[in-house]
């Protein structure tokens, strides 16, 4: 039988190419190289995943992605002005951590005096260090996935956030991932945070770039949450309207720990949001929720897969989406209940609400159980806006688009619900009636 050889795609081979010039300065000692070698060989014999690998179905790279832009090596000139995340967090005292083109910026950043108990690094530097237990955590719970690969073979900067055992921060923590570039370019960003048994923080993870560039980010965020701490994160992706974004969030709950995360999506041309939390203690609860708003030809993807290793662990997971013009929506949970994962319960929901005829949502949501003292539950809608509700409306003077948009925000209302923080609920409404207005 002859042997069948992969054809690559112009995207896969200059990636390839890429690695190779890059490979000698990326950050990193021994045990570093060993994981980008490693990422990079499964990448080479995998590809960029396409509609033939399960979970990438509805989100073909490789039809999506036809070409690779250069790497960044960091900023030519540190932008002048705020970015959109210092915008939205007007009002909001926060510990500001900018990274700009791939490379985090001190100077941007607002350091100087951190609250007692935080601690801030950079990834390239403590790469360098060779710290053995950092290696560990950056690629914790890590499954295979093609798109992880390719950020461990080339994570060039990012932040390290450690807060110690028993400390509260007060202040939210943004880290605010940023394209500045007039060119396109490709920036691959790796950040972690440790929160200490304990501990409680509310982080703020955004990413954005200008309109009328075709940057590509591929950013990942790992997480550990030890035993009785307790981590708020909002993320929120205001890229430009020609790019393509992929993330993945890596998260690992200890003993009683609680993690709570909410995620607004728009911008992009393409993304893909990718969440994997993996429960390692008992009794550790988890409440993910997300909003997609999209409109034109976008492609957002939302991704997560929970796994419950321990016992008595709860997850709770909330995700709507608005679908407007030619846009495509993705939605594809699951849920792992491990074997002697007892009193697990996992509850999911996916809701759609399609504003055009050509609007297309896709839902995919899974079980896998493999223990029998459990509760778990999913479920998935789609449908247009109620008519019943617009005529009563519209038969009390209100008008049909802002009928519509008091509909709209209700729907999105439900999931924006769920973060805690009140000031930062109504920056999200702000958002999101921002987003109907001008609906692009």
């Amino acid at each position: 039988m002859a042997n069948v050889i992969p054809v690559k795609t112009p995207a896969e081979t200059a990636l390839d190419e890429a690695y190779g010039g890059l490979r000698q300065v990326l950050p990193g000692e021994a045990g570093v190289r060993s994981l980008r070698e490693n990422a990079i060989a499964n990448f080479r014999a995998s590809g960029l995943p396409h509609r033939r690998v399960e979970d990438f179905k509805y989100t073909d790279l490789r039809a999506l992605m036809r070409d690779a832009n250069p790497v960044s090596t960091g900023p030519k000139d540190l932008p002048s002005a705020d970015g959109k995340a210092e915008a939205f967090l007007a009002g909001i005292d926060h510990v500001r951590l900018v990274i700009v083109d791939g490379a985090y910026s001190p100077s941007l950043s607002n350091v100087s005096e951190l609250p007692a108990g935080l601690h801030v690094a950079s990834l390239a530097e403590t790469l360098v260090s060779a710290d053995a237990t950092l290696v560990a955590e950056l690629g914790a719970s890590a499954p295979d996935n093609a798109v992880l690969d390719l950020n461990t073979a080339f994570m060039s900067d990012g932040v390290v956030v450690t807060v110690d055992p028993g400390v509260a921060i007060a202040k939210p923590v943004a880290i605010e991932t940023r394209h500045s570039a007039t060119a396109a370019q490709a920036t691959f960003t790796r950040s972690l945070v440790v929160l200490g048994a304990g501990a409680r923080l509310t982080l703020i993870d955004s990413y954005e770039g200008p309109d009328g560039v075709a940057h590509q980010t591929n950013a990942a965020l790992a997480v550990k949450v030890c035993d009785g701490a307790e981590l708020h994160r909002l993320s929120f992706q205001a890229q430009g309207l020609e790019a393509q974004h992929l993330s993945s969030l890596l998260i690992t709950l200890g003993r009683n720990a609680r993690f709570q995360s909410f995620a607004l999506e728009g911008g992009a041309s393409v993304s893909r949001n990718q969440l994997f939390l993996t429960y390692t203690g008992d009794n550790a609860k988890a409440l993910l929720s997300g909003a997609t708003l999209l409109a034109g030809t976008r492609h957002a993807d939302t991704t997560l897969v929970v796994d419950h290793l321990a016992l008595g662990g709860e997850s709770r997971e909330l995700f709507n989406a608005v679908i407007d013009g030619e846009a495509r929506s993705v939605f594809q949970g699951k849920i792992v209940v491990r074997h002697g994962a007892q009193k697990t319960d996992g509850r999911m929901m996916s809701r759609s609400l399609l504003l055009s005829e050509t609007a297309e949502a896709n839902a995919k949501p899974e079980l896998e159980i493999f223990a029998d003292d459990v509760q778990c539950a999913h479920g998935a809608t789609c449908g247009a806006l109620d008519e019943d509700l617009l005529f009563y409306c519209k038969a009390r003077g209100i008008p049909q688009a802002e009928a519509e948009a008091i509909l709209v925000q209700a729907f999105v209302g439900e999931a924006i619900e769920t973060v805690e923080n009140e000031a930062l609920r109504e920056k999200l409404s702000a958002l999101t009636e921002a987003w109907l207005t001008r609906r692009v």
